[in-house]
């Protein structure tokens, strides 16, 4: 426990010190068409209240209100800024595939942090106190269950930077996911634990990602491979951090950190998640 804690610890620091994904929304993101699109799309948009013991939460669902029948679902953990309108349109993109999707508000009452300093303490709380992260998954899943369109048994999770740790680490310590998706995610963190992970993995690493070391990598790697875990760990040439969201380049610049968006690596990572969907569900 004491490892685990002195784990979570240096992540905080690296989070509030130098983790910088953005807050821009996705407008050109990468292609969502699938194979299994229904051929018409009435999105259907909700904001929806839940809560985590004493605390509110607001996120945001999407699916086709066109289709019928039950469907997979896909919960969408943002970034270090909070559920703005990024996630939002990753829901919206797996809802014109076929899925119920679900924003996720990780910090309660749809709280945005506007500076890195916010977004820091935000996301710090959690690498503090790592259990907050299954905490507010299973507050989640709770919720997505509640839909009629939701096949209860066919749930995954998807995350960017501060959110690609939230999936990573609730799978680790066995939330109920069929699988998890990291998008240039931090890897620190829970152990891994044979007897927890239910979920398969992919990860979707920057190459050239600064905020992530080769050691990082490394542990992450060998824990999973230690319990025979399912995963598959896909570096994209050239990517840096926060490689999916088109307004990374603009913050790179605007805070004078290594991020910035990368149209190729965006959409080979998307494809890839949307192969990886294909073998869970």
């Amino acid at each position: 426990m004491k490892k685990q804690r002195l784990l979570f610890a240096a992540m905080a620091a690296s989070v509030i010190g130098f983790s910088a994904c953005n807050n821009q929304p996705a407008k050109n993101a990468a292609d969502s068409t699938a194979t299994n699109t229904p051929a018409e799309v009435k999105l259907k948009e909700e904001t929806v209240t839940y809560k985590d013991d004493t605390t509110t939460l607001i996120g945001y669902v999407a699916y086709n209100e066109a289709s019928t029948g039950k469907r997979p679902a896909v919960l969408v953990v943002p970034e270090w800024w909070g559920i703005n309108e990024y996630p939002k349109a990753r829901a919206r993109q797996l809802a014109e595939l076929g899925y119920i999707a679900f924003a996720v508000d990780m910090y309660g009452n749809a709280l945005q942090a506007n500076t890195p300093e916010e977004a820091g303490k935000a996301a710090g709380a959690f690498y503090k106190a790592p259990a907050l992260m299954k905490s507010r998954i299973d507050a989640a899943l709770a919720k997505i269950k509640t839909f009629e369109q939701t096949d209860t048994t066919s749930i995954a999770a998807i995350g960017y930077c501060f959110g690609g740790a939230v999936v990573l680490n609730a799978a680790k310590m066995g939330a109920d996911l069929k699988g998890v998706v990291s998008f240039h995610g931090n890897l620190a963190g829970a152990p891994a634990n044979k007897d927890l992970l239910k979920a398969k993995i992919l990860v979707c690493h920057g190459a050239a990602d600064k905020f992530v070391s080769e050691e990082e990598i490394a542990a992450f790697k060998k824990g999973l491979d230690s319990i025979g875990a399912d995963y598959k760990f896909i570096a994209y040439p050239d990517a840096l951090h926060a490689f999916t969201n088109p307004g990374s380049t603009a913050n790179g610049e605007k805070f004078k950190i290594p991020i910035a968006y990368n149209a190729a690596a965006d959409t080979a990572s998307w494809k890839d998640m949307r192969e990886f969907f294909g073998k869970i569900f």
